[in-house]
């Protein structure tokens, strides 16, 4: 499988521009995930020296990405122009519900599991975010 993983708050806490402190068992887990042989994409907004910087971060650590920001290592990505990923999975702090733990993550690919609004995972967060006017998604669910 073809995973593309954010870097700032995901594998690491966000502290951006800084690199924040590693999510417990990222690393860890995005190694095993290399190991079953899925290939990872670095998929973040970091660039220049912000992105090299992430990059060394992880590669100091073992972690090698397939390609970074692009879907092949070889691709030429153009100026000015959207870059659209062929991942079949996105790891991202800003997914609907949030970043689950590292190891719901890895038990859920390696099952070949998908994640649904019904699933009892508990999101950690390294900052409060407010409270918005929208229902949680299981009271909605509940009304239906």
């Amino acid at each position: 499988m073809i995973i593309a993983v954010d870097f700032d708050g995901t594998i690491v806490e966000h502290q951006y521009p800084k690199i924040g402190r590693e999510i417990p068992f990222a690393i860890d887990t995005l190694l095993r995930l290399q190991e079953d042989h899925h290939q990872l994409i670095l998929w973040t907004c970091r660039e220049g020296n912000l992105l090299k910087e992430a990059v060394d971060y992880c590669r100091q650590r073992g972690l090698e990405f397939y390609a970074v920001n692009k879907n092949f290592p070889e691709e030429k990505n153009e100026p000015d122009t959207v870059r659209k990923l062929t991942a079949e999975l996105f790891i991202d702090d800003r997914n609907l519900g949030g970043l689950p733990d590292w190891g719901v993550i890895y038990a859920k690919i390696k099952n070949n599991d998908t994640f649904t609004f019904n699933d009892n995972y508990e999101v950690k967060r390294t900052k409060k975010r407010k409270k918005n006017i929208f229902l949680k998604i299981g009271e909605w669910l509940d009304r239906k």
